[in-house]
């Protein structure tokens, strides 16, 4: 018996290390400057990480990773094949955004699966009382509450015709403020340039929203020190977009144009993505703001 024991133990003990070198892999994606080559090679590590996930249920650094990589995957690369095919087949949006919603999904299961093991009945609880639940996290929940929120949030926003999906809203915001109050520089200000978008979607938003949401841009683009491009697409796309302000959209994606991808390793893939978004939208710019029309033709 404790041959077998001992062989057990020692088979866990492997797969625990391979899970670890696994949810560490992912620093060698976000430094990659070729989306398609990431594109290709991140369903595989996804899928590896799940069957090591499966020997090592509770391995927090997978649940960590899985959540991140599938919110990552489904908002770089699904939901921008989604956006991009709108206009020419809108079914075939329509599969790609249901896809994307699926990882979204995932990645939130996994992240609340986290949660769960750290603090039994967080599910549960959350749903009932979202902010006295949420606030039981500490500083070091903050990645998971970030990337679990932002998982949730992307799927609720795909989920208009959802009801029960959309309910959810409370849940996103209470974990999203926690997450900012116990740690707002959080990898530079993700969570503050999450927030810019989210804003303008919760429902208990007081004062005035627009506001609120450049307290959030200002602070995401000073703790990036304006070498990410998020922020600036989220207020091109959220504010500019809405207030049919054409000269502030350009302005946006045009200083995100600038940005060096490779200022800051750890966001090269990230930029590089979103600086080919930037680019699509100017593309798109008499689309998404409609121009103003000719003298001539206003006065008729």
């Amino acid at each position: 018996m404790m041959i077998f024991s001992n062989g057990c133990s020692i088979e866990k003990m492997a797969m625990n290390k391979l899970g670890d070198v696994l949810a560490a892999g992912g620093t060698t994606y976000a430094s990659d400057d070729d989306p398609e080559l990431v594109r290709d090679a991140a369903p595989f590590s996804l899928k590896l990480m799940e069957t090591v996930l499966a020997e090592t249920p509770d391995h927090e650094g997978l649940l960590l990773s899985l959540t991140s990589g599938f919110t990552q995957y489904g908002y770089g690369f699904v939901q921008q094949d989604a956006d991009r095919a709108v206009a020419d087949d809108f079914e075939k949006s329509e599969r790609f955004k249901q896809r994307a919603a699926k990882l979204y999904r995932r990645a939130r299961d996994y992240g609340m699966r986290a949660l769960e093991n750290r603090y039994p009945g967080f599910r549960e609880n959350l749903l009932k009382a979202p902010k006295p639940t949420a606030d039981q996290a500490k500083k070091s929940d903050v990645p998971l509450l970030y990337w679990t929120s932002a998982a949730w949030g992307a799927l609720i926003a795909l989920s208009k015709d959802d009801p029960e999906t959309i309910a959810d809203l409370p849940q996103v915001a209470a974990m999203a403020d926690r997450a900012l109050k116990l740690n707002e520089a959080y990898d530079s200000g993700a969570i503050h340039s999450f927030m810019v978008s989210f804003t303008f979607a919760r429902a208990d938003a007081v004062g005035d929203r627009k506001a609120t949401a450049k307290r959030h841009f200002d602070r995401a683009m000073e703790l990036s020190g304006g070498q990410s491009a998020g922020p600036l697409l989220a207020w091109a796309e959220a504010v500019s977009v809405q207030e049919q302000n054409a000269s502030e959209f350009k302005a946006l994606l045009n200083q995100a144009l600038a940005i060096r991808v490779s200022a800051r390793a750890e966001w090269t893939l990230v930029n590089t993505i979103l600086l080919e978004r930037a680019r699509w939208l100017l593309s798109r710019m008499d689309e998404l703001i409609i121009p103003p029309l000719p003298p001539e033709s206003a006065g008729r």
